[in-house]
């Protein structure tokens, strides 16, 4: 029996993603730069990866599209770390990609993540099951898993399995993390002799992977819409009971790309950034004063109701919070062992008792369900942040001070009553945009192209992605070249840097030249749900991050 689908989706089934004019017309050049080194840890960089460090970063042009070849090939695509709206496009456009090029091709797809291709599961993709996932949302075509490929067990178990499936080129989709493993991956089998290639392809919803050779991970463009949809939303219905603040944790733990897009997209009462708060050395106490004061301003001007948006990874951010929890993970670290042999409460007890004074006050401060999340590490070794309801202890620090200040005869005018929301998962499997439709379709066919080209050790890009698909340019910048050596689990080891808001970028300057202005009065946007159909100006919209960037 065939799977219902929404009207939608049976609508959508019929869009074509439009792609950069050189891959649309067929024919095209591969152009290769000068070699490319990183800007940093150069000789550490070039030790780790001596195979495939020194690349020249690629670009596709119109041309005659000689050196490529059109003989058949094997290729597999793997689904590495969260979702993100558009990953099936991306997996249609290698896929169309392969087998125009020769129908005789073979597309496989590893299942749950890079452990599908050191367990060897898989499956090969055929026209109607890829045909039931285009311009869909999710990862549930292959799925998606966290595994990595990084023991010498493990790369040697991904290297006879790739030489069973006779593939020429892995493709890994995922964010920096996974990219970074790809050109582990890539130098393995590269200084082992194997003909298998990896390209990556670059995902995220937090919009963190990016620099001057990546514009934007996919899938951004898509969760900020969703989001900034449900604000709105909300915006209107503060507005219209008007009584109630609305506190609104969204995604970002590294950085708060997502908070300041749906800022910029909604205009809500106060938006928290992340890196703002890391550069003036915020501490909580200055937070949450300077919301009250924003709360206080506005009860009398008779509006006692708002929206502020927070990041997910703020705590990190916060001075104080920082300091606690490095102290907490240099304890973890040094005493693991002992830890190990004792119970939530004796744990609590003894790491409190060898953090500073300060950092005691502060820990002792959060609920114990936010100690305890402090507490633990995830398998990167970072705190799982998007457990930490920050949502919730700022109403509850904020409540707290009001009725301080009502005690001291003050904010008298002030009647606060608060609702948290948390939004993530809601953003990460919507149905793409036709931004992201577009941009996962050109990125998937650009992979297709290098693995024709028989390249490793790179992650592809699309370029110009502000202007109409027909001006796009499609290439691959070597992952060596993204690289720096950052201190993961007490060590130095090579990872992809994340890119972080610039507080004297575009994006922010126009923020913080508007907030007070919105701090104050109803200032709030209503984007409304994403539109896939109608004139360009409405469909078409890259986010208001890219625009500000490129200047438009």
């Amino acid at each position: 029996m065939a799977r219902e689908i929404s009207a939608l989706q049976e609508a959508r089934k019929a869009y074509c993603p439009k792609l950069p004019k050189a891959l649309a017309e067929g024919k095209f050049k591969l152009e290769l730069g000068a070699p490319s080194e990183p800007k940093q840890d150069k000789e550490a960089i070039k030790k780790l990866f001596p195979s495939t460090y020194g690349q020249p970063v690629v670009n596709f042009t119109e041309g005659c599209g000689e050196g490529l070849t059109g003989d058949p090939i094997n290729v597999a695509v793997i689904l590495s770390g969260g979702q993100a709206p558009g990953g099936h496009n991306v997996i249609a456009g290698v896929y169309d990609g392969i087998k125009k090029a020769n129908p005789k091709s073979r597309v496989y797809g590893f299942l749950k993540g890079p452990g599908g291709a050191i367990n060897n599961k898989y499956m090969e993709l055929t026209d109607d099951y890829v045909d039931l996932y285009r311009n869909t949302g999710g990862f549930d075509m292959i799925m998606s898993g966290r595994d990595k490929s990084e023991t010498p067990e493990q790369l040697k178990s991904c290297d006879a399995n790739f030489k069973a499936l006779g593939l020429s080129t892995v493709i890994i989709i995922g964010g920096d993390d996974s990219n970074t493993n790809a050109a582990v991956l890539a130098e393995y089998l590269k200084a082992n002799g194997s003909s298998t290639k990896v390209i990556g392809v670059p995902k995220t919803i937090d919009g963190d992977m990016k620099n001057e050779e990546i514009e934007a991970s996919f899938g951004f463009d898509t969760a900020c819409k969703t989001y900034s949809e449900l604000i709105g939303n909300i915006e209107r219905d503060a507005s219209s009971a008007v009584k109630y603040w609305h506190f609104i944790k969204l995604m970002g733990r590294a950085a708060s790309h997502v908070a300041l897009e749906c800022a910029l997209e909604t205009q809500p009462n106060i938006c928290l950034i992340s890196e703002e708060v890391k550069a003036k050395k915020t501490t909580l106490s200055e937070i949450v004063n300077s919301i009250v004061d924003v709360i206080v301003k506005r009860a009398e001007a008779g509006k006692n109701y708002g929206v502020i948006l927070i990041p997910e990874g703020l705590p990190e951010f916060i001075a104080d919070i920082k300091t606690t929890i490095d102290e907490i993970s240099d304890i973890l670290g040094k005493d693991a062992d002992k830890l190990a042999a004792m119970d939530a409460d004796a744990k609590n007890a003894y790491v409190t008792g060898k953090l500073s004074e300060h950092s005691a006050e502060v820990f002792g401060s959060l609920p114990a369900a936010d100690r305890a999340v402090l507490m633990t590490r995830d398998s990167h070794g970072n705190v799982p942040l998007s457990q930490v309801e920050t949502e919730k202890l700022l109403i509850s620090l904020v409540s707290d001070r009001i009725k301080a200040l009502k005690a001291e005869g003050k904010a008298q005018s002030v009647k606060f009553k608060a609702l948290g929301h948390f939004m993530g998962y809601e953003g990460r499997c919507a149905a793409p945009s036709n931004y992201d439709a577009d941009y996962c379709y050109s990125l998937g066919y650009t992979a297709a192209q290098m693995a024709r080209a028989g390249l490793t050790g790179y992650t592809v890009k699309v370029a110009n992605t502000e202007q109409p698909a027909d001006k796009w340019i499609a290439g691959a910048v070597p992952v060596t070249k993204m690289l720096n050596m950052e201190q993961r689990k007490g060590k130095p080891t090579p990872v992809i840097k994340k890119a972080l808001v610039e507080l004297d970028g575009a994006p922010f300057k126009y923020f913080a030249a508007r907030r007070d202005k919105w701090a104050v009065e109803d200032c709030y946007v209503y984007p409304g749900a994403i539109q896939y159909f109608g004139p360009a100006e409405v469909c078409d919209l890259t986010t208001k991050t890219l625009a500000l960037e490129k200047e438009r």
